[in-house]
């Protein structure tokens, strides 16, 4: 079945998310292993995704680890720069699908003032058909009601809809209820994707 929307992660699909590439480039690998294992960055991250405020739980998470304040600092001011670049390809996928009037929906894990801030860089982020955005949802993939709210969302269930995310659970979750999916390991097997589901031609796709 040719699906009726397509739906994208954000990051790793639409913009690149590597925190540990990053801060092996500011502060050491040696170091950034100390940071890491001392902080569970990610955990942290979730919360924001789930909808706390950004700035209070990086406030909260320096005071209960002074000796790092200064690199909880850099996360803090320096976000934007984390989340980058921009994955160039798949912007214009999304385009280009839109180009055809194929209704394209963002499903991502992403705080509600980050999401604001990296809009003001990437603005095909206010592009998408329909925003689901987990801060604002108040859940996180891979839970199953974040994607139970997205087809009440968009009146659509199951292999209307094709989904791709770059992790394993999250398509897995997507699976469950019958949705299309392709795990994102690369634009170009996106694009392949894309043009198989007939939704795209190939030179469409490039």
């Amino acid at each position: 079945m040719t699906p009726s929307a397509v739906i994208f992660d954000i990051g790793n699909v639409l913009i690149e998310w590597q925190p540990e590439r990053f801060f092996d480039a500011e502060i050491g690998v040696e170091n950034r292993h100390s940071l890491f294992a001392t902080i569970d960055l990610h955990t942290m991250n979730d919360r924001v995704d789930r909808g706390e405020n950004f700035s209070a739980v990086l406030a909260e998470t320096a005071e209960r680890h002074p000796e790092r304040k200064a690199e909880l600092g850099i996360w803090h001011d320096r976000w934007l720069d984390i989340a980058s670049p921009a994955i160039d390809h798949s912007v214009r996928l999304m385009t280009a699908l839109q180009a055809r009037d194929v209704p394209v929906f963002s499903l991502t894990n992403f705080g509600i003032e980050t999401y604001a801030l990296a809009a003001t860089r990437y603005h095909f982020l206010r592009a998408f058909d329909l925003d689901f955005i987990s801060g604002h949802m108040g859940v996180i993939k891979p839970d199953s009601r974040i994607y139970e709210m997205l087809e009440e969302g968009a009146d659509l269930t199951g292999n209307q809809l094709l989904f791709t995310d770059d992790r394993t659970e999250n398509i897995a979750a997507a699976a469950a209820r019958g949705w299309q999916t392709h795990l994102f390991e690369g634009s170009q097997g996106w694009a392949d994707r894309l043009v198989a589901a007939g939704l795209l031609t190939p030179e469409e796709a490039q």
